[in-house]
């Protein structure tokens, strides 16, 4: 993958096809993409350029209407496109703690630790064999259910995710 050394080009490539139901969430989400991968390591706040922005970014990720997965199918897609054009591609899987002791977040579970909070991210990266990165090629993410009163964990077994991936 070539990324292109004007700031923010790549996004609109990546995401040309991003359909959220409405134009303005489009340019909002592209916006927000290109602030965020100018500053990685940043905050909202930090990436953000004043209040009003960092404040219309806090209202776009609350906004109930936009789910992540539809924010990332564009990027899959492309991932898949240039995955198609390789011999060989390796596919990296991996399950991450997304930590969200503290705050009070909906649909948030329990993590390594019963008294951890937060969900999982498990996400499966797409490299070559001389380890360019092509991109995340797909990703779940899940809050685990409380153990019940004999110790058991509901829900789906973990290890699916990475049948899955």
């Amino acid at each position: 993958m070539q990324i292109r050394n004007e700031p923010g080009s790549w996004v609109d490539e990546e995401f040309e096809t991003l359909d959220l139901g409405d134009p303005r969430r489009d340019r909002r989400a592209k916006e927000l993409l290109k602030r965020f991968a100018a500053r990685p390591t940043a905050s909202i706040p930090g990436a953000c350029e004043g209040w009003a922005e960092t404040m219309a970014a806090y209202r776009f990720l609350g906004n109930e209407h936009i789910d992540w997965r539809d924010m990332m199918h564009p990027h899959w897609d492309r991932t898949a496109v240039r995955m198609g054009e390789l011999p060989v591609v390796l596919c990296v899987a991996d399950t991450t703690e997304l930590n969200v002791n503290g705050q009070d977040i909906e649909g948030a579970g329990p993590l390594s630790y019963e008294a951890q909070v937060g969900m999982y991210l498990h996400a499966t990266y797409a490299v070559t064999p001389d380890r360019e990165a092509l991109a995340v090629m797909n990703a779940w993410m899940w809050a685990r259910e409380p153990r019940d009163d004999n110790g058991r964990r509901g829900g789906v077994c973990e290890s699916v995710r990475w049948i899955e991936s």
